[in-house]
This record gives C-alpha cells, sequence and structure tokens, in this order.
C-alpha cells in the first residue's frame, strides 16, 4: 500500500507541470493581454495614455517576452514559494488568494460532506426497498434535481429562504460580526450562514450521486454470491454490508477525484449571488482581464485539488475493495 501511495505522489509532479503548461498557454491564447486591455479602457473613458509608460509597465511585468519565457519565470517563482504580482489588483497573487482559499474550501468542504451523507443513505435505501413508495419519491427528487439547472436550483432556495425567515442571504457573517476577531460566537455565527451555500453548491450533485449509489447496489445485490450468503441464513445487514454495500461504493470514491475541483466551480453562482469572498469570482475575473499569473495560480490550486482527489480516491478504493489490493 505504501508503495502505492508512492507511486502515485511521483506522479502527480509531471501532472501538474503539464496541466499548469496546457493551462497557462490557454489563458495566453485571446489576442492581446492586460496592459491592452487596461490601454483600451483608458482610451474609452478618454482619459490621456501615455506610450512611455505603458511600454515601462510591459517592461516591468515581462509582457514584453514571449508566454513561453513568462510561465518559465512563473513555474520558477512558484518553486520557491512566489506566485507573482498580480497585474489587475496591483497584489502579491500569494495574498489575494490566501485571503479567498479558506473561504472556498469552507464551503467546498461542507458542500461535499452535505452531498455524500445525504447521497448514500438516501441510495442505500432505494436500492434496498425497490418500487416502494419511498424509492419513487427519491427518484422523482432525483430526476428533478438532475433536470433542474443549478442556477435555478439555488434562485429557488434563495427565495425560500426569504419567505421563511424573511431575510436576504447575504454574506457568511452577521453584521456584527463581520469586522470581529475571531471567538467561539463568531464560529457559532459561521456556521449558521454557511449551511446555505453549502446547500446551493451540492445539491446539484447529490441527485446524480443518489442515482450512482443505487445502480451499483442494486447490480451487486442481485449477484450469485448475494444469493448464497442469504442461502446459508446470514441476516440481511450483513449480507448488505459484508461486500455488496462496499463494492457498490467504488464507483462513490472514484467520484471524488473531480469532485473537490468541481465543487470550487460551482460555488461561482453561490458567491456572485450571495456575495461571498471566495475564490471563483476572482478566478473569473483574471480570466477576463488575462490577468495570467493570478488565473494560472488558481488553475494550480485547482489542479492540485484535483491530483489530491484522485490520490484519496486510489486509497478509498484499494481499502474498500480487496481485488484492488491485492492488484497493488
Amino acid at each position: 500500500m505504501l508503495l502505492f501511495i508512492a507511486r502515485r505522489i511521483l506522479l502527480m509532479i509531471p501532472t501538474l507541470l503539464v496541466v499548469t503548461l496546457i493551462s497557462f498557454a490557454i489563458i495566453e491564447a485571446p489576442p492581446g493581454d492586460y496592459l491592452d486591455a487596461y490601454v483600451d479602457n483608458l482610451i474609452s473613458s478618454q482619459q490621456h495614455v501615455d506610450p512611455a509608460e505603458i511600454a515601462t509597465l510591459r517592461e516591468r511585468y515581462g509582457l514584453d517576452a514571449p508566454w513561453y519565457v513568462r510561465y518559465v519565470r512563473w513555474m520558477s517563482g512558484v518553486l520557491r514559494g512566489d506566485l507573482g504580482r498580480s497585474l489587475e489588483w496591483n497584489q502579491p497573487v500569494s495574498k489575494l488568494i490566501g485571503s479567498r482559499l479558506p473561504w472556498s474550501l469552507s464551503i467546498s468542504l461542507a458542500s461535499f460532506l452535505f452531498s455524500y451523507a445525504l447521497a448514500i443513505p438516501i441510495g442505500l435505501y432505494s436500492a434496498t426497498h425497490k418500487y416502494s413508495w419511498g424509492d419513487y419519491l427519491f427518484t422523482f427528487i432525483g430526476f428533478i434535481g438532475l433536470a433542474v439547472p443549478n442556477f435555478l436550483l439555488a434562485l429557488i432556495i434563495l427565495w425560500l429562504y426569504f419567505k421563511g425567515t424573511g431575510k436576504v442571504a447575504v454574506g457568511l457573517f452577521s453584521e456584527e460580526y463581520q469586522m470581529a476577531p475571531w471567538s467561539f460566537a463568531k464560529f457559532l455565527d459561521l456556521l449558521q450562514h454557511i449551511w446555505l451555500p453549502a446547500l446551493i453548491v451540492g445539491i446539484s450533485g447529490t441527485a446524480g450521486l443518489i442515482r450512482v449509489v443505487r445502480a451499483n447496489l442494486l447490480d451487486e445485490l442481485g449477484k450469485p454470491y448475494v444469493m448464497v450468503a442469504r442461502s446459508k441464513g446470514l441476516s440481511e445487514t450483513k449480507v448488505l454490508y459484508k461486500y455488496p454495500f462496499r463494492i457498490a461504493m467504488n464507483p462513490v470514491a472514484s467520484t471524488i477525484g473531480w469532485a473537490l475541483p468541481a465543487l470550487v466551480n460551482g460555488e461561482l453562482l453561490a458567491s456572485l449571488v450571495l456575495g461571498l469572498p471566495t475564490i471563483a469570482p476572482l478566478f473569473v475575473g483574471a480570466l477576463i482581464s488575462q490577468d495570467m499569473f493570478l488565473a494560472g495560480s488558481i488553475v494550480l490550486i485547482l489542479s492540485v485539488l484535483t491530483v489530491i482527489g484522485t490520490l484519496l480516491s486510489d486509497v478509498i478504493l484499494a481499502w474498500l475493495d480487496p481485488r484492488i489490493r491485492g492488484a497493488v
């Protein structure tokens, strides 16, 4: 098992390099760069444009070099712990991301726990009570969740919250705690607010996960080894959890790799609607303005989340399935 994990970790390094190289090239693909957009904004607002100043800025930020040279410079800084400087915000990228990443990870983690904690029991119930009223109800809700767009689900949830409480869901803290130092009371206030964006982000993936759990568990329960176990007089609980449930979790565990970055992407809508200081709106702004160091750093973080999620999926699969452990 340790050799298996070490081999996976070593494979993460070239994977991250290739992903960042391709992402940086895509960010640079549109014509022009950040300063071209900056000059266009100055001209449109009828402000004076000093060519000498623009040339100085282009040289200072290295925009006069080819994109691959800028990529090498950026990656060399990343290896030293320096993510570069944001052109749009004129601040260190590490400072910008550091102020927003904890909120994105908190919402994504809460959404992740919500999705799996809700989907696995419901999928288990639907598979063991096939064609019951409960199964039909959860199937109907699951199809609705798959069919309705995420943004519409978010608007419906926000409307229901407003009708139920009379308040508009904005931010992660109450007004009295926004600028207050951290305390246990502020942490409790955060818990009272974070569930709503976590619900909005997580509910879209829950419906599909329910269908995956139900389908795979039904497939396992129909196999001969389950019938043999029942014929030997084993209890239904032992028959269910000994092998069928664990094997049916394999596809669920394999989704962790793409679930982590997908949640960060999914919280974009919640962040824009609820006014949350997360990383997703920052990423969109960086792509629009071609702020390549900021956008590239966020892509790097999403790539790290992806490979870490894939590593977790592999480890969990090896733990769940004896056949995979044997192959390792």
